[in-house]
């Protein structure tokens, strides 16, 4: 089973990954990925062995994003990839065929070939502007959801699909309407003053 609101993993000025990852683990998110963008293997190896603990802890489930060794070597649950990562079945032969990945898609013919490849979830966006992110997609808003969640029903294909990119908790009702599965969030929750009500406001609406 996919959760439908997954929290990925940010550094601030403020707050660590791992600081991140338990804030939102403490507001109830279960399904975490932890994005380590320009760090060392090592030091990636050893923040996904502390995060895999905190989750451990919560029974939640732990993603790691861009290293399929690392996901092998903790025993994580799933791998996310993105669009300029390695292709989903050179990593399926690294992590075996039980553990889930997921792929990131900014077009219908990403979300196609993500699916060919065998993909168990996708990543759709940017919905909107965001900062955590370098080398940012074209924007697809509402309208860009809708017209791919349509196209795919024509082509009579079917993934859980999860809008992200600068996503607040005042979206979540709209893009749930397009026909998306799920949303991938993370400045919504660990810039909350309360956390923990975002969280429950949100998955109120996706569940």
């Amino acid at each position: 089973m996919i959760d439908k609101l997954q929290f990925i993993s940010n550094q601030t000025k403020d707050i660590t990954h791992l600081g991140s990852i338990q804030t939102a683990l403490d507001a109830g998110c279960r399904w975490i990925q932890l994005r380590v963008k320009d760090q060392s293997f090592e030091d990636v190896l050893k923040l996904a062995e502390k995060a895999k603990t905190f989750c451990d802890s919560y029974q939640a489930k732990l993603i790691i994003n861009d290293f399929p060794f690392i996901a092998k070597e903790i025993n994580a649950y799933g791998l996310h990839l993105g669009l300029n990562d390695m292709p989903i079945e050179f990593a399926r032969k690294i992590v075996g065929e039980k553990m889930i990945i997921g792929g990131t898609a900014n077009t219908l013919e990403h979300v196609v070939n993500q699916i060919k490849e065998g993909a168990d979830y996708i990543g759709l966006g940017p919905f909107r502007f965001t900062s955590t992110k370098q080398n940012l997609s074209p924007i697809l808003g509402l309208e860009g959801y809708r017209n791919i969640t349509a196209s795919l029903k024509e082509l009579v294909l079917s993934i859980p699909m999860f809008a992200i990119g600068g996503i607040t908790q005042e979206d979540i009702q709209e893009i749930s309407e397009t026909g998306m599965y799920g949303v991938a969030i993370s400045g919504s929750i660990i810039n909350a003053k309360n956390p923990g009500n975002v969280v429950y406001k949100i998955k109120k609406i996706l569940c």
